[in-house]
This record gives structure tokens, C-alpha cells and sequence, in this order.
């Protein structure tokens, strides 16, 4: 192990990597831009190379084909740095609870030769933090032979597990480079609008929130302003989150675990976001097998788990990750949290969605396209949200479901869902 402060060159450190390794690469905002670009210049030194990604963020040189034969990704998530690799079959996809994939490295069911990870400059005691994604990292850097770290000052220090000792790595890479951001407040549609507000009107004071980061989380934050002590437990936050707490909406004093603090799994966003998190011990950034396990998340008072969907067939099955036969995303955390939030006292598990897509395309249907694949089963669907209203299916029949979910469908869908469900039903 290297217990010094010796930086190597980025050519230095990738040399110990060879064909057939399988090697870990950090995600979102946390991606290792700079390393994975010079480990692309070394591709044709190399073959057979797994790279193990988890939501990978901006352009990813080696998803190219020209780097298909000296680098193999294998995916745990599909992010659009790598759905076209993906879709054109010159990657892969795990699909698996974002929960349980910390368990694939520590059981050896996926054994890393190398991790490279993204890490903050070293304090004066000598840690580093794994800055803005801590989620299956820390698990990664424990169990893999070799680590590399890119050592970034422009990479938050964040409190929790993301906390590890230089001597943890073999070999440290200083860089100066931005962190990718993200921004959805342009892209807010008027449906988006309605949707957080239905939602708002659903979380009660005193409650636990869940949601990630896009249009319908943005436009529930933005209704938030009247409510009281509310607290968060998510797999990762945005930008929206930042005016509650600085308004006293969001206390986090009536959350059973780690009351007071705000707790995730990674965040992406703004760079007044990163620099928001950064060394503020309110945060708490920990390992993602604690913060999606789900006898860890009931625990808390009324969880409100907000995911959304591609697409819901009208007896409630969810699609969340494909379109058809074509891999948009991954499974993630929707699971964990659905599960977790109905199992809370209180618990509200929502599934939200506008009921077309930009084009036009029905996402309340009687049945999924060939090839989609079910993220979360209509046995565990509760709540759904349109912006044409809400429909509560738990306890309620495959009858009772279709004529539920027909009625906050779009209004021109709605009178070909009602003949087919009388089709398959009989009259709803």
C-alpha cells in the first residue's frame, strides 16, 4: 500500500492494469473522466477488459466500437453515456436491486481486480472522500486487489462512508478538472407541474422523503413550501432539496434514523449543489446497502417514495427500465423504496408519471410492450399519479385496477382502455 502523498502520472497508475481484469469505474458525478480517457490510450495493449459501471456520467470515450474488442462494459445501471453501446449489444446489463449490488464485490460473486474511483484532495490527517458518490464505491474500494484514485480539489468532502486513508491506495492521480452538472428546471412541462402538486398534497408534515432527480422530483419540491419538519432518506438528491432546509421545511427531526442529518447515497446536480455538500456535517453520504435496505428505510415515519415509469399496464405492472426490447436505465432502488415506504408507518409508495410521452405515446396501457421488462410488481403498486389525478390500487382487483388507472389516463386513451378491460374483465 502507498502511505505517502506521491501523485503518479495517469500513465503509471493504469499500467497495472491488465487483459482480463475486471475493473470498477465510480459513476454520476463522480465518473473518473480523466482516467478512463487515458486508459482508452492504451487499448491496444489490452483485451478483455470488464469495466463494471454503475450510472456513468458524460461522454465515455471507451463505450466506442473501435474500443469494443480491448474493453467490455458490463453495466449495473444504463445511463445514456452507454445506452447505445448497450442497445447495439457491444455492452452489457446486470439487472439487480441497487441495494444488493455492494454484496456483488463483497461475496466475491463479482470479484474486482482494480477500482478506480474519484476522490477529494486529502485532509491533513490524510483522508480523502469519495465526494458526491459514495453508493457502491466505498464497497468497491474495499474489495478490490488495486485502487486508483483521481484526486480532484473540485470533488466535495463529504461526511459519512465515503471517508477512506490515502494508504488505501496504490496509486493517486491529482487532476483539476469540473465536475459534470445537471439542470431540469428548463424542461419542466405543465404536467410535471400538476404531478408535484397531487403529490405535495399527499406528504404530511413530519414525513421521510424519497425521490431523485428530474422534472417530477423538481416540481414536488417546488410545492413543499407550506409543509413542516420533513425529513430525507434517499438513494441520491438534487438542487431541489437546497431552499427547504434553508426555509426550515426540511428538519429531519422526526426521522428514527440519523435524525437531524440528510441521508443519501450520492447527489448530482449544480455546482452550488456540490459546493453546498461540501464538508457540511447536515449530509451524510453512506454506503448504498444501508441507506436502500429496506428494514433500514421502514424504520423511518411516513416515507413518501416518489419513482417513476416508462410505462404501467392497467392491472398495475411497472416498467421502468426498458422500452420494449431496447434498455433504457436499470432497476436501481424503485424496489427498495416501494418496499420500504409500504412497510412504513404511514408510508406512502407513489408511482408518477405523465400519461403520454413527448410524442404522444400512451404510458398507461393494457398491455407492456414485447421485451419490457417489470421493475416493480403490481402486488407492490399503491399510488399512481398523472396529472389527471391519482389511483390507489393496493388491495384493489385486476377490475378494479384497470378502471382506476383508465380514469387518470390520458382523456383520448381513455376509451380504448375501457373497451379492452372489458375485454379481459368484463364491465368496470
Amino acid at each position: 500500500m502507498n502511505n505517502s502523498l506521491h501523485y503518479s502520472t495517469a500513465e503509471e497508475a493504469l499500467n497495472v492494469i491488465r487483459s482480463g481484469d475486471r475493473v470498477f469505474i465510480q459513476g454520476n458525478a463522480a465518473t473518473p473522466t480523466y482516467l478512463l480517457n487515458k486508459l482508452a490510450e492504451r487499448a491496444a495493449q489490452l483485451h478483455d477488459v470488464e469495466l463494471v459501471m454503475l450510472g456513468v456520467f458524460g461522454e465515455v470515450e471507451l463505450a466506442k466500437p473501435e474500443y469494443s474488442k480491448s474493453f467490455r462494459i458490463n453495466s449495473l445501471f444504463v445511463s445514456d453515456a452507454i445506452r447505445k453501446a448497450v442497445n447495439d449489444n457491444r455492452a452489457d446489463y446486470v439487472p439487480i436491486f441497487l441495494s444488493e449490488i455492494p454484496e456483488l464485490f463483497k461475496r466475491q460473486i463479482m470479484p474486482l481486480d482494480v477500482a478506480i474511483v474519484h476522490v477529494s484532495v486529502p485532509d491533513k490527517h490524510g483522508f480523502c472522500s469519495l465526494g458526491v458518490a459514495v453508493d457502491v464505491a466505498r464497497a468497491a474500494v474495499d474489495s478490490a486487489k488495486i485502487v486508483i484514485a483521481q484526486v480532484n480539489p473540485l470533488m466535495p468532502r463529504t461526511h459519512g462512508d465515503g471517508m477512506m486513508h490515502v494508504s488505501v491506495f496504490d496509486a493517486m492521480v491529482h487532476i483539476h478538472d469540473a465536475l459534470p452538472e445537471v439542470n431540469y428546471s428548463s424542461k419542466v412541462k405543465p404536467e410535471d407541474i400538476k404531478i408535484g402538486q397531487y403529490i405535495a398534497e399527499m406528504i404530511e408534515d413530519g414525513s421521510t422523503l424519497q425521490m431523485g432527480i428530474g422534472c417530477i422530483p423538481d416540481s414536488v419540491l417546488t410545492s413543499l413550501g407550506n409543509h413542516r419538519d420533513l425529513g430525507v432518506h434517499t438513494e441520491m438528491f438534487s438542487d431541489g432539496i437546497i431552499p427547504l432546509i434553508e426555509s426550515g421545511v426540511i428538519t429531519n427531526k422526526f426521522k428514527t434514523k440519523h435524525p437531524g442529518k440528510v441521508v443519501a447515497g450520492f447527489c448530482l446536480g449544480s455546482r452550488a449543489l456540490y459546493d453546498y455538500v461540501d464538508d457540511n456535517p447536515l449530509f451524510a453520504f453512506l454506503d448504498i446497502d444501508y441507506v436502500n435496505e429496506v428494514a433500514v428505510i421502514k424504520q423511518n415515519p411516513k416515507v413518501v417514495a416518489i419513482n417513476s415509469a416508462i410505462e404501467i399496464d392497467f392491472t398495475g405492472q411497472v416498467c421502468s427500465d426498458s422500452i420494449g426490447m431496447r434498455q433504457f436505465s436499470g432497476v436501481g432502488g424503485q424496489m427498495d423504496f416501494m418496499r420500504g415506504a409500504s412497510l412504513s408507518i404511514g408510508g406512502k409508495p407513489i408511482l408518477a408519471l405523465p400519461s403520454r410521452t413527448n410524442k404522444g405515446i400512451p404510458r398507461i396501457v393494457p398491455y407492456l410492450n414485447q421485451g419490457a421488462g417489470v421493475v416493480t410488481t403490481r402486488a407492490q403498486v399503491h399510488y399512481v399519479v398523472t396529472e389527471y389525478g391519482v389511483a390507489y390500487l393496493f388491495g384493489k382487483n385486476l377490475r378494479q385496477r384497470a378502471k382506476a388507472l383508465t380514469a387518470i389516463s390520458h382523456p383520448d386513451d381513455r376509451e380504448n382502455l375501457e373497451r379492452l378491460s372489458f375485454e379481459r374483465f368484463g364491465g368496470l
